[in-house]
């Protein structure tokens, strides 16, 4: 499942939890959903425009209901925004977007991965306690598909890093031999050469690496490196 399928798939969900979410509130409500992935960006989408919106000026931010939900492993909720003195900077873009309401629902999953649906009402006080319970009961019903997605997804990025560290070594290694076939050197010297010009030119080992291998393939090695 790479970067699209877990996009999608996040899409999916946050529609389906506001669609349950806004059937026990009898009114719209709006709900987009973050995760977040050790050493990746965070990763968000929604049921709606506005929403996907909202959870990146929060996220932006840096603080906020689903920011909070996140950190502390519980529901937050701003009953209205007009009332409620945490946050007031997200609380004033809430309200000239048109929405009075939220809450922020996080998702348990793994160590190495977290994830919040934010929902967003036009109404002020629209989460009452019926509509508090649906929310979380709906992610409680949702944790163990997002963790499975997550694990699919994770073992993806591990294929495509382990995939660039190959052809990143196996670049270098025929740049190498390039080099040591121009300079008459042992594999060691060749490679404190590579090093030298990539320290030179400011530019990473493997993209040196690659210039030499594409000059070679592409009908000659145009540039002669040397000490």
């Amino acid at each position: 499942m790479g970067a699209e399928s877990i996009v999608g798939f996040l899409a999916g969900l946050s529609g389906m939890a506001a669609a349950a979410v806004s059937e026990a509130a009898d009114d719209r409500i709006e709900c987009a959903v973050t995760l977040k992935l050790k050493r990746r960006p965070a990763t968000a989408a929604g049921s709606s425009e506005r929403a996907v919106e909202l959870d990146h000026i929060e996220q932006s931010m840096g603080d906020g209901p689903c920011v909070k939900a996140l950190r502390e492993m519980s529901a937050v909720m701003i009953d209205d925004v007009a009332q409620d003195p945490r946050w007031p900077d997200y609380n004033r873009e809430l309200a000239e977007r048109n929405v009075h309401s939220t809450l922020g629902v996080p998702l348990e999953i793994s160590g190495d991965a977290s994830a919040a649906l934010n929902f967003f009402a036009t109404k002020p006080r629209a989460f009452t306690a019926d509509v508090y319970d649906k929310a979380v009961g709906f992610a409680a019903a949702a944790h163990n598909t997002l963790h499975l997605s997550v694990r699919i997804n994770t073992a993806q990025n591990r294929a495509d890093d382990l995939e660039a560290a190959l052809e990143s070594r196996t670049a270098i290694n025929l740049a190498c031999g390039v080099i040591m076939a121009q300079n008459r050197c042992s594999q060691a010297e060749a490679m404190e050469i590579l090093t030298k010009v990539s320290s030179n030119r400011n530019r990473k080992l493997r993209d040196v690496a690659r210039e030499l291998i594409e000059q070679l393939t592409g009908g000659g090695v145009q540039t002669h490196f040397d000490a």
